[in-house]
């Protein structure tokens, strides 16, 4: 079956939800359910998934972009989920979205008098878990001491005075999270499952739901035989469970201004033992610093911001480092996510455990938790909980839509994969309407692109994408 998702496929099968029962309805189009309608999609189940906005709206698009092996799992001595992290880490770069991960490298510079053997130690740790997980060397390599000649080489942008060297380690890198996200959709979409955005639900039960098409207002129901909800900081909208979410803020730089353009920093956060702030060099040039690890309360904000509170903080610790003080006037954008931690009653967000748990209540299997490097051992496991099929995951050896070799233009390649020289046939914001359900400019400005993350970024592109997309939909649809 076709993997295009467009707004033609969407009236299509939305239509042909009422004469149907479908297997698993999943409730939320982030990482995690998309994930789920991949897993069930691919054993064989039909699938109906209902996502309120769009593809990646909510926390999805939102993360540090990192694959993370899991070492900061290891320093909290939670072995398993470590361990877990780097096997997954290892798939999504080897087979299920190579096209989308890349290798980073990321130094922790070392000023003054500081505790190199156990920062060491662990990235060394760390290597060790990469190695269990069969995780080629060539893939990631292992880290390494390295002089301050290298570090001032790797990051210009460093400061200089007391500068004895630093810890080179690699981690994975997403290209885009949004992008993983549309992935998981449209492949689940080729195995048949229906993804349908801009439907919200407003009841669920273990046996369907009651939604709403947002676009036009109509009321629908769908029925299944069972239900997962993956709405991740709004799971406790539609089912009974408590959450104690967590923000993640980050600011966006301008890398070269910086002096940090290929190599992200490490950086230690004053008066903590295993917390760090990170500087990440995206390829378009850009840095992003994060991140925070701070408690929400109150009502869950579709779209959250970054207090002001976030934003010192974070340029305080990345002026720590750096040759040059970071000021607010070096901010382009700034972005924050709410993680979807379970509520134990017990400690600080940031002490709470990144573990997944899967809740059944009232008959709908919940997922909360996780971290996004996991999201296809979380989706495996809800499927499981459901009970449907004695089948088993396939997911780990299943390669995501453009996972395939390809020439031609290297940033669309970094997004696109194999399917870059179609994209560059017809445009990215044509290739989004026909292939990637883009219904709204913002579907492509900020989640099929992420031009949004700086607002004058936005503003120069808005005009052209609009007329274009709006074009593309006139096709599709008349």
């Amino acid at each position: 079956m076709s993997t295009s998702l467009n707004a033609a496929r969407r009236r299509t099968e939305l239509d042909g939800l009422a004469s149907e029962v479908v297997d698993l309805l999943v409730v939320g189009g982030g990482v995690t359910g998309a994930g789920v309608a991949l897993d069930a999609a691919s054993r064989g189940l039909s699938v109906c998934l209902l996502e309120a906005e769009d593809l990646a709206f909510g926390t999805s698009r939102w993360s540090s972009k990192l694959v993370h092996g899991g070492l900061r799992y290891l320093a909290q001595g939670e072995v398993g989920l470590a361990y877990e992290s780097a096997v997954e880490r290892g798939i999504l770069m080897t087979t299920t979205a190579p096209h989308l991960v890349r290798a980073l490298p990321q130094l922790v510079p070392l000023h003054g008098k500081g505790s190199d053997p156990l920062v060491m130690a662990g990235l060394r740790a760390g290597d060790v878990l990469r190695r269990v997980a069969r995780t080629p060397s060539r893939v990631l390599p292992g880290p390494r001491r390295v002089p301050a000649a290298e570090v001032l080489a790797l990051t210009p942008g460093v400061r200089r005075a007391g500068l004895r060297g630093g810890l080179l380690g690699f981690d994975g890198q997403l290209v885009d999270d949004a992008r993983l996200v549309v992935a998981l959709a449209r492949t689940a979409a080729g195995f048949g499952a229906r993804i349908l955005t801009r439907a919200r639900v407003t009841a669920l039960t273990a046996s369907g739901a009651q939604a709403v098409d947002t676009l036009t207002g109509t009321p629908f129901t769908v029925r299944a035989r069972a239900a997962v909800n993956a709405t991740g900081v709004w799971a406790g909208s539609l089912v009974d469970v408590k959450l104690r979410p967590s923000r993640g803020s980050h600011l966006v730089l301008d890398g070269a201004r910086l002096g940090v353009t290929t190599c992200g920093l490490t950086i230690p956060i004053p008066g903590s033992r295993n917390r760090f702030a990170l500087l990440l060099p995206q390829r378009d040039g850009r840095v992003y610093l994060g991140l925070t690890d701070e408690p929400v309360e109150g009502p869950i904000p579709d779209v959250p911001t970054v207090p002001e509170s976030d934003v010192d903080f974070l340029l305080g610790v990345a002026s720590s480092v750096l040759e040059h003080e970071v000021t607010r006037s070096d901010v382009l954008g700034a972005f924050a996510g709410l993680r979807p931690l379970l509520d134990t009653g017990e400690g600080p967000s940031a002490d709470l455990s990144r573990r997944h748990a899967i809740l059944d209540t009232d008959g709908v299997t919940t997922v909360v938790g996780g971290k996004l490097t996991t999201y296809r051992r979380m989706a495996a496991d809800a499927v499981d909980a459901t009970a449907l099929t004695t089948t088993r995951s396939r997911t780990a050896t299943l390669p995501l839509v453009g996972a395939g070799r390809a020439a031609g233009d290297p940033t669309l390649i970094s997004r696109y994969g194999s399917e870059a020289p179609a994209v560059a046939a017809v445009g990215e914001v044509a290739w989004s309407v026909r292939h990637e359900l883009a219904l709204t400019p913002a579907d492509h400005l900020d989640r099929r692109t992420r031009t949004g993350l700086v607002p004058t970024d936005r503003a120069r592109a808005e005009q052209e994408v609009t007329d274009t997309l709006t074009a593309e939909l006139t096709a599709l649809t008349r």
